[in-house]
């Protein structure tokens, strides 16, 4: 037996998915056109995400103005239905004129959820050290947000549920789940290191608590991409026929998830963040945050098939061969599905997956793969206004 976190079940579950392709799968060869798979399989992972209600377009304040290093920086913030204001950073080139192709930059989850868009972009102020720590391993010391406005785009990164300013206040839960938390907001070192600490054993709970309030986290982080992706596209520099989305780890599954679902989303990359159902149900259950669990979508799609429902529009995986989170056999076994699909779709060209050496990461040459591909998909010319 190989293996697995769940010990004899494993093989059994092995066995659920070895029957070939979902009822859903576009690889059963039993659609008769690529619209309507689409159609159908969407409105499934709508379903069984059970997004929350967001309600109209909210206002978007801006509480800052900056430039710095060449950027036009703002500082944003808005109020959704539910929790506390999002914080968000847009950006674009000082003095730039007319609609600019733009990327709405998904941060990582990295077990760090006192930072949000902080962990890929910056204004004038990089923030305290402490806060830091994690950005070179993952991001070869980059603010890669900055870096793309730097070519020429508007880009937008902002804090998802529960990160940052969307995070889940300790004040604000019973008193028996405050447990281990610090006493105070994560302002110092130590604080933010309890607080990280409290918020991953947090999760469980809240993912339990999410799904009898009849939703689920992948589904309210969906559900706030997309109204970030919302006030993107109608800012009036920007065009919105010219728009992407990409980002590292739970940026790589938050962009799977809003590139499979949102035609809007002209070119997407997604790094270190591929792999089947099955991976993420035996090998490597044990690794990943209850961000990634949609319940009973697994019996029809498998997980490299939401990016697929994108198809033909372009997408890009960035995989490293030595990357903890998944085993190498199942992200090969993802790129293969992702290739019938773009096959089928008739446009094989608009799909590329790469496997470089390395961990789990986003760093500079993978970064410069990625910006080509938003360069060749969205193209950096200014359009008129």
């Amino acid at each position: 037996m190989k293996p697995n976190t769940v010990g004899s079940y494993g093989g059994w579950l092995d066995r659920l998915q070895s029957g070939g392709p979902g009822a859903l799968s576009l690889r059963r060869g039993r659609w008769p056109s690529l619209a309507g798979w689409r159609r159908v399989a969407r409105a499934r992972v709508l379903r069984d995400m059970a997004c929350p209600a967001t309600g109209p377009a909210p206002k978007v304040r801006v509480t800052a103005l900056e430039q710095c290093d060449g950027l036009h920086i703002e500082h944003l913030t808005w109020r959704l239905p539910f929790g506390p204001p999002t914080e968000a950073l847009f950006l674009k080139p000082a003095g730039a004129r007319g609609r600019l192709p733009a990327v709405l930059a998904l941060h990582c989850h990295g077990g760090i959820k006192a930072l949000g868009w902080r962990k890929i972009a910056r204004g004038r102020s990089p923030g305290p050290a402490h806060l830091m720590a994690h950005r070179p391993g993952y991001y070869d010391g980059t603010f890669w947000a900055n870096e793309l406005a730097h070519r020429g785009y508007a880009v937008l990164a902002h804090d998802v549920f529960p990160f940052a300013s969307r995070g889940v206040r300790v004040r604000d839960v019973i008193h028996r789940v405050q447990a281990g938390a610090p006493a105070q907001e994560p302002r110092t070192a130590a604080a933010v290191g309890r607080y990280n600490q409290w918020a991953g054993g947090h999760e469980h709970v809240m993912a339990k608590a999410l799904f009898n309030a009849g939703t689920t986290w992948p589904g309210v982080v969906f559900a706030e991409d997309r109204v970030a992706l919302d006030l993107l596209c109608a800012r009036k520099d920007v065009d919105p026929r010219r728009v992407g989305c990409g980002g590292l780890s739970g940026g790589g599954l938050r962009t799977v998830l809003l590139a499979g679902l949102d035609d809007r989303i002209r070119a997407a990359v997604c790094a270190g963040f591929m792999t089947t159902w099955r991976d993420l149900a035996t090998a490597k259950c044990w690794t990943h945050a209850w961000m990634s669990h949609i319940p009973l979508l697994p019996a029809v799609l498998d997980f490299p098939e939401i990016l697929g429902l994108r198809a033909p529009l372009p997408a890009l995986v960035l995989s490293t061969r030595q990357d903890d989170l998944f085993t190498l056999g199942e992200m090969r076994r993802a790129d293969r599905m992702l290739r019938e699909i773009w096959r089928k779709a008739g446009a094989p060209h608009a799909y590329r997956t790469t496997f470089r050496p390395g961990p789990h990461q986003f760093n500079r040459p993978m970064q410069r793969q990625a910006f080509a591909f938003f360069d060749r998909w969205l193209g950096r010319k200014t359009s008129p206004t």
